[in-house]
């Protein structure tokens, strides 16, 4: 079963906690066991699991990652934002997730995260349950 997803993001960069949305598409699924992948079909975004409970560790992965990928370099792409397809990249487009008795199985403090690196935009979000 696959699910369609627009995120709204509001900021240049940006890592938004979409969780609660991609473990709705899998209680609206009735899929009990079985597999979640989330995939972002876009350049300049990118999805990964991490901690969900301080904020600051957001904080602290977005300023990292720009120190390591700057937004301006020297790159030769023209549209201007290599950096975001880098970034996008480096951090990965799909995330698989185990589905188990109706739920999303994370660890305590992980939570599924949507990276925005050429934003504000609207975006999609796919969601594939299978069995």
């Amino acid at each position: 079963m696959l699910f369609k997803l627009e995120v709204k993001t509001t900021s240049h960069t940006e890592m938004k906690d979409i969780t609660h949305l991609i473990q709705k598409a899998v209680t609206d699924s009735g899929v009990k066991d079985g597999l979640c992948t989330v995939f972002i079909p876009h350049t300049t975004a990118a999805v990964t699991i991490n901690e969900n409970a301080d904020p600051d560790v957001v904080k602290d992965f977005t300023m990292e990652l720009s120190k390591i990928v700057p937004w301006e370099d020297g790159y030769l792409h023209m549209e201007g934002n290599s950096a975001a397809h880098l970034k996008s990249s480096m951090i990965g487009f799909s995330e698989q997730v185990i589905i188990d008795n109706g739920r999303l199985v994370l660890g305590t403090w992980q939570g599924i995260y949507f990276c925005e690196f050429d934003g504000p935009r609207h975006r999609k979000v796919y969601v594939k349950i299978t069995k």
